[in-house]
């Protein structure tokens, strides 16, 4: 009789390295799960904002999405106050990210384009960072100085 103990070890073994490395590969391939939602407001403005604040969430944030509500974004949540740097490798939608202090205060607006690793950074260390659709704050006259409320920011 054949000693199969070896054979399913190595089998074992094998099936482990694949799920080892493809379950990152996969994760990395598409847009992660719904995240929840806030509602903020910028003046009269109205914005339905999923919160990405665990690593990963922050990690994955807009990439591979091929669209987005007009109202919608994604507001970044970092558990300290630093200078955020944000880049677009892997996302599909041109996006405006607004820096913001923690009493909504926007500190400054950056505008990203699609699938560039080129680096946007905060002028001032921030917790949060709102991505929207390009040109969404500028339409709305949203600049450095203005301040949002809801969520985090309050009322």
């Amino acid at each position: 009789m054949m000693n199969l103990k070896p054979i399913r070890a190595a089998l074992a073994t094998f099936a482990l390295g694949f799920l080892i490395v493809a379950a990152p590969a996969r994760a990395q391939t598409g847009p992660q799960p719904p995240l929840p939602t806030v509602r903020l407001n910028a003046g009269i403005h109205v914005i339905q904002a999923e919160v990405a604040s665990a690593p990963d969430e922050r990690a994955t944030g807009m990439m591979f999405r091929q669209e987005m509500p007009p109202n919608a974004g994604m507001l970044f949540v970092f558990e300290q106050p630093g200078v955020q740097c944000f880049w677009m490798k892997n996302t599909l939608l041109p996006l405006s990210a607004a820096f913001i202090a923690d009493d909504g205060s926007v500190v400054n607006i950056v505008d990203m384009k699609p699938q560039t690793t080129d680096s946007h950074c905060s002028t001032k260390p921030v917790r949060y960072v709102l991505e929207m659709h390009q040109g969404w704050f500028a339409k709305r006259a949203i600049n450095a100085g203005s301040r949002l409320q809801g969520g985090p920011f309050g009322k």
